[in-house]
């Protein structure tokens, strides 16, 4: 699945969407990306924030040995998310969160006053080309990201991410692969419907938000 998942990122499909994360979340001081993975989002918006430096956490040691290398100002440590951080109370100036868990606590806790968290989530209709090679995508999941920031966080600003165009057979395997769905390749014709895929029009669509830190807290 990192293989993949990396292999997926550097082909550019998703660019337009780590254009958009780096456009919001570029600030000094440090960045924190939740779910980092093979450090992809992280790195683009190091490479436009000079002055900041950056810590990828992922329980993912493979996905985090990737990170490590992925820019010269980042560094790495495995971690489950869902656990207390390893990080200090208030020293975040930015927390990234690109499709990953959202604990909006230790999002709150670590991030200084007035700090900013960025997520990217998908909306309906990301890769519906693809059919049940991919997870669908909750009709209400902007509703229920509300729901579990909106005590402790203020949203100020969104963009849709909305691009379409044609997946290579290589990006329509590597994009089925990076997620749970690649394991199970071999039901109902998943495979040959994989196959068919290749070079056919795939949708990009995904929301981009950032959300001020409430400093009086819920």
């Amino acid at each position: 699945m990192v293989d993949a998942r990396a292999a997926f990122l550097s082909s550019g499909a998703y660019a337009p969407l780590a254009e958009a994360v780096a456009e919001v979340g570029s600030a000094p001081g440090l960045i924190i990306d939740a779910g980092a993975g093979p450090g992809y989002y992280l790195s683009r918006v190091l490479d436009d924030a000079p002055d900041a430096v950056g810590l990828a956490l992922d329980v993912s040691a493979i996905a985090l040995r990737r990170a490590a290398r992925a820019h010269a100002r980042l560094g790495a440590a495995v971690w489950n998310l869902w656990e207390p951080w390893p990080v200090a109370d208030g020293v975040a100036s930015v927390v990234l969160d690109v499709f990953s868990p959202r604990n909006a606590a230790e999002f709150h806790r670590v991030l200084a006053p007035g700090g900013k968290l960025v997520v990217a989530s998908p909306l309906p209709g990301h890769l519906a080309e693809l059919g049940d090679l991919v997870l669908a995508v909750d009709a209400r999941k902007e509703e229920r990201l509300e729901a579990a920031l909106g005590g402790l966080f203020v949203r100020e600003s969104g963009v849709e991410v909305v691009r379409t165009q044609a997946f290579s057979a290589a990006q329509v395997r590597d994009v089925v692969a990076m997620g749970p769905a690649g394991f199970h390749l071999d039901r109902d014709g998943r495979r040959e419907r994989l196959e068919a895929a290749a070079g056919r029009d795939v949708t990009l669509a995904v929301s981009v938000s950032a959300w001020r830190k409430r400093d009086d807290g819920p």
